[in-house]
């Protein structure tokens, strides 16, 4: 191969080379690396931006995104604030440090500018980057098509999942609680070597059983916590099925998103006690959970969505005949309301608990039932 088939390589290196030579040297004072001003940038142009955000619009791993901002957060240029609707959700803020120097940052980069398009049309030049760089995402590196949606697991076919649909039920792999009677343990700690099901195959199985399925559910785990999701669901959406999702409601803004853009046609939303009783019956820490949350997506499910249903799983060590009754009181008015009993399997977080009889909750039901009527059984069992 000749030096000239070689030029391409080495103009790319040798243009990025420099370039980190040039804000190396410029922004020695500052203690500012080439690698961070990047991120510097995006945090000034988009005050309140999350770092998902910024790994995400600068194309770069997670990793590399919080080391260079963590860096930055020591040296006094960024700041991170909570999140007001999900505490779990760290904001990202300049600093008035970062503040003062940003002017004479952005005079570097426009200098740089000025410099590389000496006898250059550098305008066609940023042209024809961009849509170098289109194509190398394109061809170069591309994603799987749902890169982000992790299934755990897959029933093909179910009569109860969906009320009164013939539907195939997905597992997604993830969940933000830890419900101490949960029996999806694996879905919850993922195994190191759990076995994922490829997401292009399961849309395959979906378009060869159009026309013997009614619907899908999109169950956990839970769903709203998986990145690739709602393309996911508009391409079922597009083979005609109707689409039910399952979710705890820790994630209103994703929730009140997906029923916006029509992509939900049922939602299952889980109560899992009273709210002073909730963080204990999820199993995760009082202060990391956001009563709030949940209440919003309570109110978005009764007022959006096209049908849903609220369901509670009756554990006897955690519920007892008046939280079910303040449950009631608390979504008054919803079209249906599930009582779940409590079932031991091998597979439960925490084995041990203990069930109601079908005769406890019937009376459970009756007195649930004045508050409200169409309050019903799911996974009844005599004896």
């Amino acid at each position: 191969m000749s030096a000239e088939q070689n030029n391409f390589l080495i103009n790319l290196s040798v243009l990025y080379r420099n370039m980190q030579k040039y804000f190396d040297k410029a922004l020695a004072q500052y203690d500012i690396g080439s690698g961070q001003l990047m991120f510097l940038f995006f945090i000034n142009e988009n005050e309140g931006i999350s770092m998902q955000e910024v790994s995400r619009i600068g194309e770069v791993d997670k990793g590399t995104t919080t080391k260079s901002i963590q860096k930055l957060i020591e040296q006094g240029y960024v700041q991170t604030q909570t999140d007001e609707n999900d505490r779990r959700v760290k904001r990202l803020y300049t600093t008035q440090k970062a503040t003062e120097i940003m002017p004479q940052l952005y005079e570097y980069r426009n200098e740089l500018r000025r410099r590389l398009g000496q006898d250059v049309d550098i305008d066609l030049f940023e042209e024809m980057l961009e849509r170098v760089c289109v194509n190398s995402r394109m061809y170069l590196v591309p994603e799987p098509r749902y890169s982000g949606v992790r299934i755990g697991g897959l029933q093909k076919m179910t009569l109860l999942d969906y009320p009164g649909k013939v539907a195939a039920t997905i597992f997604t792999s993830g969940c933000n609680f830890k419900c101490p009677f949960c029996h999806n343990k694996d879905l919850v700690f993922i195994p190191e070597n759990y076995d994922f099901f490829d997401p292009e195959e399961v849309i395959q199985y979906l378009e060869k059983r159009k026309g013997l399925l009614d619907g899908v559910c999109i169950s956990g785990g839970e769903p709203l916590l998986q990145e690739g999701l709602e393309e996911f669901i508009r391409d079922i959406k597009k083979m005609g099925y109707l689409v039910k999702l399952d979710t705890n409601g820790c994630y209103p803004e994703k929730l009140r998103h997906l029923l916006d853009t029509g992509l939900i046609d049922y939602v299952a939303m889980d109560i899992k006690n009273t709210p002073d009783k909730y963080a204990r019956t999820a199993g995760i820490n009082r202060e990391n959970f956001a009563p709030e949350l949940i209440e919003e997506s309570r109110k978005i499910i009764m007022a959006q969505a096209p049908d849903y249903e609220f369901l509670t799983t009756v554990v006897k060590e955690l519920h007892d005949r008046q939280d079910l009754l303040d449950i009631a009181a608390w979504i008054k008015g919803a079209k249906h309301y599930y009582l779940q009993q409590y079932t031991e399997s091998e597979n439960v977080i925490q084995p041990g608990w203990t069930a109601y009889s079908a005769a406890e909750m019937r009376e459970l039901r009756q007195a649930v039932a004045e508050i409200l009527p169409g309050t019903e059984f799911r996974g009844l069992k005599e004896g």
